[in-house]
């Protein structure tokens, strides 16, 4: 089977409580939504894949679109595994590739913690065919005021309750619109699920500069502690860093 991946590249991760993990990052090519905030391309499907050659040198090279499952995971595998926390599947949207996933995730072997999966939150039939081959899963709430989508409150709600079947934490994307009920929304949905479940507060960026004030992270981050016992402020760092 094949599929169309943006790029594969060993790297740093830059956000959430993995920062500052060395992963390898398999990123696929398109996504069901359209939030505001994006910073993956989207449009047609890519006509090459960009594969860096080793490990952390950061020379790419461009493959022919679409790849099978085979030669993405003999690029992947040539990284070195052992000495990467994780291999992070994410996009685009990875699930929108769950038949190729199926494929692909039994070829990859010897990561120390196995297959990070980032994702939107919004697929839960497709998670529920391959939540078995994931160790980790990364998911998004999208909170309707900054991400510009629909409300997705009930595709969220039982999203994580498959992922929690694995180690799980939520992401949440914020900015000085953002309003205080969809915080209170985003932490009563983790909390129907697990109180335990971290959450993740993450301060939106535009060109390097945090769209959120010191007020307001306080504030947001005191809102969901009311209900969740594990939330955490975690801006990005990988754009300050300089890396992919």
């Amino acid at each position: 089977m094949k599929s169309y991946l943006y790029e594969i590249f060993s790297s740093v991760q830059g956000e959430g409580p993995l920062l500052g993990c060395r992963q390898v990052f398999v990123r696929f090519a398109g996504c069901n939504l359209s939030c505001s905030y994006c910073d993956t391309p989207t449009g047609s499907a890519p006509a090459i894949c960009r594969a860096e050659n080793s490990a952390g040198e950061n020379f790419f090279t461009d493959i022919e679109n679409p790849l099978d499952a085979e030669r993405a995971a003999e690029l992947i595998n040539g990284y070195g595994l052992s000495r990467h926390h994780s291999v992070s599947l994410t996009g685009g949207e990875p699930l929108l590739h769950a038949e190729y996933l199926l494929e692909l995730i039994p070829l990859i072997k010897g990561a120390r913690q196995g297959i990070y999966l980032e994702t939107n939150g919004t697929l839960p039939g497709e998670l529920s065919r391959l939540i078995y081959l994931v160790d980790i899963v990364a998911m998004d709430i999208k909170l309707p005021g900054i991400a510009g989508t629909e409300p997705l409150w009930e595709e969220h709600r039982r999203f994580l309750q498959i992922a929690r079947e694995r180690e799980v934490f939520v992401k949440i994307v914020v900015n000085n619109s953002t309003q205080q009920d969809e915080i209170k929304k985003a932490a009563g949905i983790i909390r129907e699920v697990s109180e335990n479940i971290p959450l993740i507060i993450q301060p939106a960026t535009e060109s390097g500069h945090f769209c959120l004030d010191a007020g307001g992270v306080r504030r947001f981050q005191f809102l969901a502690l009311d209900m969740l016992k594990d939330v955490r402020v975690i801006p990005q760092t990988h754009v300050v860093m300089g890396l992919n």
